[in-house]
């Protein structure tokens, strides 16, 4: 038979440890949500960059780095030279400015915290602003590693501030070989299999 003060400390005892599992699925969950709680919606996107339906989010992450250019001959064009993007390297934060992974390239790889990564192949690019990166769509290669990126079948690059190629430094004979970074951010959202 248990007295009511052993009873109470039980009752106690078992209030904090279902708040503390509650903090900890919601933390869990932080990453995967948008803004107040809600999921990310693709219906403002073009259709071009829009995932196929079976798919949810399972991710939504914000790249905040650079984009590294070279001056370089065009491809096919000995004779005329361009700001030719070489890759990324960038920091993947969760809503809440938690770094959960990064993405660099080449090739383009993005790798969660816990190791898991990685590439992808692209099917589709639409204009998102005269000064920004456009919207992407890719194909998720499958994973390295067991973790985050397991299952991952899409990744979305939309909400793009900067990242295209210099204007304000010329592509000249000049300065041919010369490498340029851009700053940029772009949220990377992550779908995997209803």
């Amino acid at each position: 038979m248990r007295t009511p003060a052993f009873t109470h400390t039980l009752v106690r005892c078992s209030t904090a440890g279902a708040a503390l599992a509650a903090a900890a699925l919601l933390a869990a969950c932080g990453s995967m949500s948008g803004p107040g709680g809600t999921s990310f919606s693709q219906t403002s996107l073009p259709a071009s960059i829009q995932v196929p339906a079976g798919n949810r989010v399972a991710m939504e992450t914000v790249g905040k780095g650079e984009i590294l250019y070279e001056c370089r001959e065009k491809a096919g064009m000995p004779a005329q030279l361009e700001w030719t993007f070489v890759g990324p390297q960038a920091r993947l934060m969760d809503r809440a400015g938690k770094q959960v992974g990064r993405y660099y390239g080449p090739p383009a790889t993005w790798e969660a915290a816990d190791g898991s990564k990685l590439t992808a192949t692209q099917l589709a690019v639409a204009p998102s602003g005269p000064t920004s990166l456009p919207y992407q769509l890719v194909k998720a290669n499958p994973a390295m590693g067991s973790g985050a990126m397991s299952g991952v079948t899409y990744i979305q690059r939309v909400a793009l501030q900067g990242g295209v190629a210099p204007t304000t430094t010329a592509c000249t004979a000049a300065n041919k070989g010369q490498r340029v970074t851009v700053p940029y951010q772009a949220d990377y959202i992550f779908w995997k299999a209803a």
